[in-house]
């Protein structure tokens, strides 16, 4: 099943199911929201499909998406309810991309870069078999649910950064059930997007380089997911393509199994507080800044992943941070 949420015609939110061809919306009998329909499944102890009942008039896919009312897949009430996360050093080939701006890769184990050791161990063993965990991945916290763009608005990147490029990625959606459960409600298309350049200074400059905002969308897809997923990352300026790239995604695609990462992001309890929403990237091995494109705002991001639906197309924006040094007040 494909959901989204949508601004209906008075701009209230809404929820709806995507048909098969991706032509035509249908709203979801007595829900306004993903969450809503996910909390109904929850107690219920059934699914979001067996909950969802599309009903109504069709409305056209394609006007919500030109007309800019398509929302996230899935919000919470309270954004600060929703932990935005992620892993890298996940994907084959991600390494050569990650290791390349920290240092050259050299024959002798004990040479090699934290980052490309720490890829290393995902390979040794981030597909453990038997039911105990693997390695651990490398883990970041991006922010809240206020820093989730909607599919089609700009990703705004602060006055004070020195990049921000996209991350093409695989996106798991949860909820976290009255009892501590964590339930995946599905999978959607991220634009992670991070400032490569302040990484690229001191890859212990990462946690700083992932606080910025994201975008995921526009279709969460529920059930499973194709282990080989594949689908075209660009960068488009105007009219004009300057950037194209074919990535790989999905679980036969990564070093890690996606339960492997799973079970270290919601291995820790504070990850675990009944009601919560997580956003969570898995990682990309494909990145335009890697390619040495230099991104200028008005240029738009298209990730397509055909097996998730629609494209997520986000264009970018520079804005004032807001704050200055000396901000802090005494109270």
């Amino acid at each position: 099943m494909r959901l989204i949420q949508f601004l209906d015609d008075d701009g209230t939110p809404n929820v709806g199911q995507v048909d098969d061809a991706g032509l035509g919306v249908r709203r979801l009998a007595g829900h306004r929201s993903t969450y809503e329909v996910a909390r109904a499944a929850l107690a219920r102890r059934t699914t979001l499909d067996a909950v969802a009942e599309p009903t109504g008039d069709t409305i056209p896919y394609a006007r919500l998406l030109a007309d800019g009312r398509v929302l996230p897949p899935l919000t919470h009430p309270d954004p600060a309810h929703c932990l935005v996360t992620g892993t890298g050093l996940t994907h084959l080939g991600s390494a050569a991309t990650r290791d390349a701006m920290h240092q050259k890769l050299s024959g002798d184990d004990n040479a090699l870069s934290d980052s490309m050791r720490m890829f290393k161990w995902g390979v040794d063993g981030g597909r453990p078999t038997g039911g105990q965990p693997g390695a651990q991945p490398e883990w970041f916290f991006k922010g809240d649910g206020q820093i989730v763009a909607a599919p089609g608005a700009a990703l705004v990147m602060p006055d004070f950064a020195l990049d921000g490029g996209e991350e093409p990625e695989l996106v798991g959606l949860y909820l976290i059930g009255d009892d501590g459960t964590p339930h995946r409600l599905g999978f959607a298309i991220g634009n992670e997007f991070s400032d490569h350049v302040t990484e690229r200074q001191n890859y212990l400059y990462l946690a700083h380089s992932k606080l910025r905002v994201c975008a995921v969308g526009p279709e969460l897809r529920t059930g499973a997911l194709p282990g080989h997923l594949a689908g075209t990352s660009r960068v488009r300026r105007g009219d004009t393509v300057v950037w194209e790239k074919p990535f790989l995604t999905g679980d036969a695609n990564m070093c890690h199994s996606i339960a492997n990462l799973e079970y270290h992001h919601f291995k820790y309890a504070a990850h675990r507080r009944p009601g919560d929403v997580h956003l969570h990237f898995f990682g990309t091995s494909t990145l335009s800044f890697a390619d040495g494109i230099k991104v200028e705002p008005g240029d738009r991001f298209e990730i397509d992943l055909p097996d998730l639906g629609a494209p997520l197309v986000n264009p970018l924006a520079v804005a004032a941070a807001g704050f200055a040094i000396g901000g802090v007040q005494p109270l």
